[in-house]
């Protein structure tokens, strides 16, 4: 009777074990990293937010996302259709960073719009030049990432005049040429100053999607954050820098979600290439400071 009674109660000791199952210990779940389900509601977190550690390489599989290109004149050109995004990358070029990022965005088959610092453009002219001679769209941001709206007119004039010069300077050692692209520090402006970009032909880049690149988050958290915004728009203009790592190490993620997700790249280029060369700001304004 004994073998009976034993092999019974093992019986029934499987049975219980099936149907209630032992929790995972802090231990086993801090090893074990955990993937939910990729959610693609506006609403919902992504899942990308929850991992704190970088994916496996081999889980990427990089493929075409770039899109039409779009050939604008004005600010106002710019038209997205759904689905649609707009790279663009601030305060660069960053020697260790920037060609990184040039080689991810390879990878992908997309093609971006810099806004360069004057200053870092003089720093790292060569690497400024290989950004263009990518085929990338080159703007500029000033010369020293300064907020305009705490300087004079005179003085927000000859900052912006300062940084276009020597972005152009700085591409014209690789015969590549500057764009009528702009873009605002802080994104902080004055009706003053953008009408006078505009009347002199420059295209003030505004910002969609903010992807708050700065933030010291993991490379995950600021993917997770850039989709969901991104998701709740549909398309729309993102904001990178090229000088953090985490932005280096988020991107591959990145393209990843849009390839996944249907999304697509456009490239923007100038439409009217004469403006190439002259001076964008000045020609907007008189000597005396009034708008023309």
């Amino acid at each position: 009777m004994l073998p009976s009674r034993f092999l019974l109660c093992l019986l029934v000791s499987g049975i219980m074990l099936g149907g209630c199952a032992k929790p995972v210990s802090p231990q086993r779940l801090s090893a074990t990293p955990v993937v939910d389900a990729m959610k693609t509601s506006a609403i919902a977190v992504p899942a990308v937010l929850k991992m704190e550690q970088p994916l496996p390489n081999e889980i990427f599989a990089p493929r075409s996302i770039g899109g039409r290109t779009l050939a604008v004149s004005t600010t106002a050109d710019i038209i997205l259709h759904p689905g649609e995004v707009v790279l663009t990358f601030d305060d660069g070029p960053r020697a260790g960073k920037t060609e990184t990022i040039l080689s991810t965005l390879s990878d992908y088959g997309v093609k971006a719009t810099f806004l360069m610092l004057g200053s870092s453009a003089a720093a790292n002219p060569r690497l400024a030049q290989r950004v263009a001679i990518a085929g990338h769209t080159v703007g500029s941001h000033t010369y020293g990432h300064v907020n305009l709206g705490d300087l004079s007119r005179q003085e927000a004039i000859e900052e912006i005049v300062k940084g276009e010069e020597a972005v152009s300077a700085a591409l014209a050692g690789g015969g590549q040429k500057l764009s009528p692209f702009f873009r605002f520090p802080y994104l902080s402006q004055t009706g003053f100053l953008r009408t006078g970009l505009i009347q002199s032909g420059a295209v003030v880049l505004d910002v969609d999607i903010d992807s708050k690149d700065y933030f010291k988050d993991t490379p995950a958290v600021v993917a997770a954050r850039t989709l969901s915004r991104l998701e709740a728009r549909g398309s729309g203009i993102i904001l990178f820098h090229d000088i953090h790592q985490r932005t280096v190490d988020m991107l591959p993620i990145f393209l990843d979600q849009l390839a996944r997700r249907g999304y697509s790249v456009v490239r923007l280029v100038p439409r009217d290439n004469s403006v190439f060369g002259r001076d964008l700001i000045t020609a907007g304004f008189a000597e005396d400071g009034a708008v023309l």
